[in-house]
């Protein structure tokens, strides 16, 4: 059985810590996918100005960085955390 893992990065045009951390995100989705080629990683991106209940919810707070539906972290995606919160998944 193949493992999944679903990244979500909570957004919106414009952010520049939302480019940063799209950037951090895909460098570390890459090393992270060489080394696990039989998980499968979906990342999707959301914009918070066609969402208003994520409006509401994370105006303040965006870039946010869901994984499996949880919060991982807010503002700036430290890349070694976020690798090591994949690894643990694992």
């Amino acid at each position: 059985m193949t493992q999944q893992i679903q990244l979500a990065l909570i957004q919106k045009p414009g952010c520049h810590l939302c480019d940063d951390a799209r950037l951090v995100i895909q460098a570390v989705l890459g090393q992270f996918q060489e080394a696990n080629p039989a998980v499968k990683v979906q990342f999707t991106e959301q914009d918070i100005l066609e969402d208003e209940e994520l409006y509401k919810r994370y105006w303040e707070e965006i870039p946010v960085l869901l994984i499996n539906n949880k919060i991982h972290n807010y503002w700036k995606i430290d890349p070694v955390r976020l690798r090591a919160s994949l690894d643990e998944l694992v």
